[in-house]
């Protein structure tokens, strides 16, 4: 055996699902489809944005044990694409800095603390956590001393690195951009896009309507011997 090959690195998976599913209700999935596409729609002319859904990450290399999944994370620093999994080696050793968690009835204490740990430890700078169930609204930004500190009131806070405004409306989140529009699902936009499209076609077919009456009257004044143009 060469010296080449008996010190060759050992070649270590990492994987990209547990096999587990990715939300447990619609409600759960409805939310991390709603904030990972209204923060990705945020970001589009962004090409130093990376966000993500259900992705696994991986802060150590060598070690496929450490990692932890997100159901919503945002890079700032590293391009748009698709991915297998955020290996932080190879993307610059930058951390996702924000995360959000959608709480699900399976969800325990002691795992909230075990990833608020996590992400502590790997160096996140916002962490949200809601709970469509019951409305329950926290979050968590690093203080001064690197350690990830409650947010004393969610409602009305503005996040630092996203510029995203949180609120409630009974026990429904609301998220909102820096330019005041609001996150919505999916169909919501598809339906408000279909709208539009409508109001441009009716826009479209009432100018047709007036451009041929136009047409229709400055032929009745030709057939009068008026030109159209003759007309004050």
């Amino acid at each position: 055996m060469s010296q080449t090959a008996a010190q060759a690195k050992p070649v270590i998976e990492y994987p990209s699902t547990d096999g587990e599913p990715m939300a447990q209700n619609t409600r759960q999935y409805r939310w991390i489809v709603t904030i990972q596409g209204g923060l990705a729609a945020m970001f589009l002319d962004r090409p130093d944005v990376f966000v993500a859904g259900d992705l696994f990450w991986y802060p150590i290399e060598g070690d496929n044990r450490t990692r932890v999944a997100p159901d919503v994370m945002v890079v700032f620093g590293r391009p748009k694409g698709d991915r297998d999994s955020y290996k932080q080696w190879e993307e610059g050793n930058i951390p996702p800095q924000v995360v959000f968690e959608i709480a699900s009835p399976s969800n325990t204490p002691s795992e909230w603390i075990s990833k608020t740990l996590f992400y502590e430890r790997f160096g996140v700078q916002e962490f949200y956590i809601y709970d469509p169930d019951t409305g329950e609204l926290q979050g968590y930004v690093r203080g001064e001393d690197g350690h990830l500190m409650p947010v004393p009131e969610m409602r009305g806070w503005v996040s630092p690195l996203l510029g995203v405004r949180f609120d409630l409306e009974g026990t429904e989140l609301v998220l909102t951009t820096p330019d005041g529009k609001r996150f919505q699902p999916y169909e919501e936009l598809a339906a408000a896009l279909e709208h539009a499209q409508q109001l441009v076609e009716r826009e479209r077919q009432r100018a047709e309507a007036e451009r041929q009456r136009a047409e229709q009257l400055a032929q009745k004044l030709r057939e009068l011997g008026v030109e159209p143009n003759e007309i004050d």
